[in-house]
């Protein structure tokens, strides 16, 4: 391994821990003494997605991770909490075994976990994947969220307000006909 100050190649291993996916290890040069630190994650066969059109293209975290996270911006969500939901999407298609899935598969498992974390994340990333073309099947979507999760929400989030309590409370506004 290079040294990062003098790019000398030999260094001593100082201590090598264990991480997630793989062995975090602290170096230090043998020749200017800087200390640095390496990970070293396993290497993953690739997987290939198969998009709605037919084209394979490699598994890209990066884009999955970037596709929730707008779906979760401005939610109060704990921090590492979205890289550990793209950690167990991606360890669940790794574990399948298989060279090629379909971008339905990866866009369900997302849209199961966002249900279970955020209602509203869910919905955000629901606009999109399942690419709502009016207010009627949005409506629809927030309505199956709301009888199949009529339970309390996941912690740290608000519950939806139903029909009802909002005319209990006087706030429900009637559409004006012309």
């Amino acid at each position: 391994m290079r040294c990062s100050q003098c790019g000398f190649i030999e260094s001593k291993v100082i201590d090598s821990r264990s991480i997630d996916d793989g062995i975090r290890r602290r170096r230090q040069c043998l020749k200017c003494g800087a200390r640095f630190t390496t990970v070293e994650r396993y290497q993953q066969k690739s997987i290939f997605v198969i998009k709605k059109d037919g084209r394979r293209e490699e598994f890209n975290r990066d884009k999955l991770l970037s596709g929730v996270r707008k779906a979760c911006e401005k939610r109060p969500l704990p921090t590492g909490t979205i890289d550990k939901l793209i950690d167990g999407i991606e360890n669940e298609l790794y574990t399948t075994g298989k060279a090629e899935i379909e971008c339905s598969l990866i866009g369900d498992l997302v849209m199961e976990r966002l249900r279970d974390l955020d209602h509203i994340a869910y919905i955000r990333f629901a606009s999109v994947y399942r690419e709502f073309t009016d207010i009627s099947t949005l409506k629809q979507a927030v309505d199956t969220l709301i009888d199949t999760n009529n339970s309390t929400p996941p912690d740290g989030q608000l519950a939806l307000i139903t029909k009802e309590q909002l005319k209990a409370k006087g706030k429900l506004r009637r559409r004006r006909t012309s």
